[in-house]
């Protein structure tokens, strides 16, 4: 199988500190990955540097390549370029503009991409289709349940068709009908269009089902 990311060495050292020590990790391309771990493990910590938000202790046999591309030789143009064609984010609070409806905050993406605003309308509109919530699109977030803000946050995640996806606790304040909804939403959604997957979790029962589950013990990964 063909590596969609590869990190050798990471380490990261917050307020001296030892947050992250010497992880290496590959990762398959169309694989779902549960990184699993304690509070306080690091697991944040790793899925950040990994998507490119933050960056590891810089040393001389440390590296990070997605599809690759070597991220940590990268500039910072060069980098928000590559992020927003290649990666996708899901974040624990959803993290919505409040201003704007389900489908304005799915085509932002798309619209930095340079894609036209009926382009990016139209891709919006397919993906609100394949998660159930087509009827959706002009509600703003407050008119949407947890679940849906999820769904909408994941579309946004995919609009620009990443090859990699990373998500931080994505149901951590869902209850469980629409955790256990969204996390088999991954698996649908790596069927049909091969994303890789790497999320963070504390539900054991989709750790479980996911491909492979990581546990990080106090910054050391153990698979």
């Amino acid at each position: 199988m063909k590596s969609i990311l590869k990190a050798c060495n990471i380490n990261k050292t917050i307020n001296n500190k030892k947050i992250l020590t010497n992880v290496n990790l590959s990762i398959n391309e169309g694989e779902i990955v549960s990184v699993v771990g304690p509070s306080g493990a690091g697991k944040t910590t790793l899925i950040n540097i990994l998507s490119t938000l933050s960056k590891p202790d810089i040393t001389n046999d440390c590296s990070i390549y997605i599809d690759n591309y070597d991220i940590l030789n990268s500039t910072n143009n060069n980098l928000s370029k590559f992020r927003n064609e290649k990666i996708g984010f899901i974040f624990q609070f959803h993290e919505l503009l409040p201003e704007f409806t389900s489908i304005e905050n799915i085509i932002l993406p798309n619209l930095i991409k340079g894609f036209t605003k009926i382009e990016s309308y139209e891709n919006a509109k397919n993906l609100l289709d394949k998660i159930g919530l087509k009827d959706k699109e002009n509600l703003y977030p407050n008119q949407l349940s947890g679940g849906e803000k999820q769904r909408v946050a994941v579309a946004r995640a995919l609009i620009n068709k990443p090859k990699i996806v990373f998500a931080d606790e994505p149901t951590g304040n869902l209850d469980s009908k629409n955790a256990n909804q969204l996390n088999n939403l991954f698996f649908e959604l790596r069927k049909k269009f091969n994303n890789t997957f790497v999320i963070v979790t504390h539900n054991e029962e989709f750790a479980n089902k996911s491909d492979r589950k990581i546990k990080l013990i106090d910054g050391i990964l153990s698979i």
